[in-house]
């Protein structure tokens, strides 16, 4: 045997440690004790605005949790960030560039679009994909969707949600026989996904409704709030998206339809959609799954430790506390929350996808572990599990006053009685066509 050359050899191992060195201080790229979340965000384009304010509450809530508690068990938070302009085609690409990073926890696309091309191949990776407060109504029912999760509510639990608010309004659910209801819809499959469930809620307590759409992006309305004045509908649910929404809302005004009869959905509710309508805005309503505002310990330690130190994501610190923003560190907050549950099974260390999407279904937050968070008024609560990946679907509605919003409602629940059973006709006949085989909760319980 050749004695080997030991000159070689350390110019080899020299190398290679540069090399290790190199991959050390490029960003995104996750070490042994990292765990990884690849972001599929969106700072320009008309959608700029809640991907900035999304991406940078959950930026900042991961920031948050690396200073001050050394990430997660010593296991640190990493993250880099692909731009899509959320388009599918750029979100698509970003996904097949970013997955192959070692050490991916989970994939929050902020676009039902996005997330829609995603669904199967996530399923064949097994790493879960959060969809906050959109996607596909059906991905709730976890015994089919195993790696999607539609966090807070769906489509289908939000239309219910703003319809028994406005059953509230009028005094009882009851008091909806002969109301009027136009529903003001965005162009895309996120604006079309509650089409069917509306109909149906309009059967079931005898209001009408007219569902009408506005073409992507939204700059040109006024054709849709004539035909809304001719109609003289008692309330009208604004299903907007980025530019639509303060557009809807100065065409409102100027075919004289008051904002305190329209009712935003929850990607209709943030500053973003108000401010830009000046006046036009004053009255309105929307849904929300979180409160916007500062006055939360969380919001108060980020303020203080991130930006205080310079390392907040926002360029304009106005925004802290906003809506996105806010929703953003909700987001964070259910990532990291299912990260920890998840290593108290599997170890004190870097997670796979698949035991980060266990962690996500044993994902339940009480009211007193939202308060010991930081957290409490700024959600509800979660009680995920296999059979139901969204949670609890508790909503609240908020008001703009001409500054600010104001919360003007409990809590509010889905009639889940109502839509379970659709979402369980739509999720089985999805098996069916793919060839899924449909889990048994008490099944997979009893092997956890």
């Amino acid at each position: 045997m050749s004695r080997p050359n030991t000159r070689s050899l350390s110019l080899k191992a020299a190398l290679l440690g540069a090399l290790l060195g190199t991959a050390a201080l490029l960003p995104g790229v996750a070490q042994a004790d990292e765990q990884y979340f690849p972001l599929q965000s969106y700072r320009v384009g008309p959608y700029a605005a809640g991907g900035t304010g999304f991406f940078g509450g959950f930026i900042d809530y991961l920031t948050l949790v690396n200073n001050r508690d050394g990430g997660v068990n010593g296991v640190k938070l990493t993250w880099d960030e692909c731009e899509t302009q959320y388009e599918v085609e750029r979100g698509v690409e970003c996904y097949k560039r970013q997955k192959n990073r070692p050490g991916v926890a989970a994939w929050n696309p902020l676009s039902v679009g996005i997330a829609y091309a995603m669904i199967d191949d996530v399923g064949r990776d097994r790493v879960p994909l959060i969809t906050v407060n959109h996607g596909r109504t059906d991905s709730t029912d976890g015994r089919v969707f195993k790696y999607v999760f539609p966090l807070l509510l769906n489509p289908y639990s939000e239309s219910s949600g703003i319809v028994n608010y406005i059953g509230t309004r009028e005094g009882g659910l009851e008091k909806l026989k002969g109301k009027k209801i136009v529903v003001l819809y965005h162009g895309s499959p996120y604006g079309k996904e509650t089409i069917p469930i509306y109909q149906l809620l309009a059967e079931k307590y005898g209001f009408s409704v007219e569902q009408v759409e506005v073409p992507h992006p939204g700059n040109e309305q006024q054709s849709q709030w004539l035909s809304i004045r001719r109609t003289k509908p008692d309330y009208v649910v604004l299903r907007g998206w980025g530019v639509m929404n303060p557009v809807a809302l100065k065409t409102a005004q100027k075919v004289g339809f008051p904002a305190d009869r329209i009712i935003g959905n929850v990607w209709s509710n943030s500053e973003e959609d108000v401010i830009p309508a000046g006046d036009a805005a004053r009255g309105y309503t929307a849904i929300t799954t979180q409160a916007s505002g500062v006055d939360y310990p969380v919001l108060q330690e980020i303020a203080k430790t991130v930006y205080g130190a310079g390392k907040g994501n926002l360029d304009d610190k106005k925004r802290i506390g906003s809506v996105y923003h806010n929703l953003g560190i909700v987001n964070g907050i259910l990532n990291v929350e299912a990260v920890r549950i998840a290593q108290d099974k599997f170890g004190k260390r870097p997670l796979t996808g698949d035991e980060v999407r266990w962690g996500f279904e044993h994902l339940r937050l009480d009211p007193a572990r939202v308060e010991a968070l930081g957290a409490k008024g700024l959600f509800h609560s979660i009680n995920v599990s296999v059979a139901n990946h969204e949670g609890e679907g508790r909503v609240t509605f908020q008001q703009w006053d001409g500054a600010r919003w104001k919360v003007v409602s409990d809590w509010i629940a889905p009639d889940w009685a109502l839509l379970r059973p659709i979402i369980e006709k739509s999720s089985l006949a999805y098996a069916a066509e793919h060839g899924i085989q449909v889990r048994d909760p008490a099944a997979e319980d009893a092997s956890n």
